[in-house]
């Protein structure tokens, strides 16, 4: 029996001794494991670092894509308008020849149509005679005048016209002086657009009428001046508009 448990204690010893000496084989073994363990964790970490640059250069390339797209769009819109504006650079560069020529013609049509004007107005019942001779001639001295745009010279012989045409739609009452039965008087006149021309003195003593065909003026009969009267506190905004009885002369 004491044999058989030394057996076993010197087998155990045996065996002890054949794991510790194997252990000893499995150290670098062992160590090698963690060697390549650690190895694959960092191989890890850097597959996903890389992973993750990968990803982010991803999403910066789409943004590149997407701006690189945005702006061919924005190229070709531009291009667009650059292509506009040499097409109408060519067509103002045109209208500008057409003005030229235009220039040229309007002027001798400018100067026609003062001249035609200041016909008209010597030729035209005899209604604020200074102020519209200035006009005319104001518009004879514009057209001398080289700081003056062609424009302006256009549209203020237009203005002229218009307030001619403005006349012969309105009532007017306004002052000066006549010379009546050989005596300068200050009279009112009365104007009814370019129907008919008054006067009455500031008394109401005298009161005549223009005949426009004789070219002088003419008694007005007594029962017309409390017309006149009337008419001239109409055409001051003194009265309601009313009917008036006038002695204007009948076409022939």
């Amino acid at each position: 029996m004491k044999r058989f448990t030394l057996a076993v204690i010197t087998g155990a010893l045996a065996l002890n001794a054949a794991f510790a000496a194997q252990a000893d084989d499995l150290k670098p073994v062992i160590k090698a494991g963690k060697e390549i363990s650690k190895l694959a964790v960092s191989s890890q970490q850097k597959i996903n670092g890389i992973a993750e640059q990968t990803q982010t250069k991803f999403q910066q390339y789409q943004m590149v894509n997407k701006e690189i797209e945005g702006l061919n769009i924005y190229n070709a819109q531009l291009q667009k308008q650059l292509q506009s504006q040499y097409d109408e650079m060519k067509s103002l560069n045109v209208d500008i020849d057409r003005v030229s020529v235009i220039e040229r013609q309007i002027t001798p049509l400018m100067i026609r149509m003062i001249d035609g004007l200041q016909q008209f107005v010597e030729l035209d019942v005899p209604f604020l005679p200074t102020e519209r001779a200035e006009r005319v001639a104001n518009l004879k001295n514009m057209m001398d005048r080289a700081d003056v745009a062609v424009s302006e010279k256009f549209r203020r012989v237009l203005e002229a016209y218009q307030v001619e045409m403005g006349y012969g739609r309105s009532i007017e009452a306004y002052s000066g002086l006549i010379n009546v039965e050989g005596q300068e008087r200050d009279v009112d006149f009365l104007r009814i657009g370019r129907v008919a021309l008054m006067y009455i003195t500031r008394d109401g003593s005298v009161a005549g009428v223009w005949d426009n065909e004789a070219k002088n003026w003419q008694p007005a009969e007594d029962e017309f001046r409390m017309h006149i009267t009337k008419g001239l506190r109409m055409a001051k905004k003194q009265l309601a508009p009313d009917l008036l009885v006038m002695p204007i002369k009948a076409a022939p």
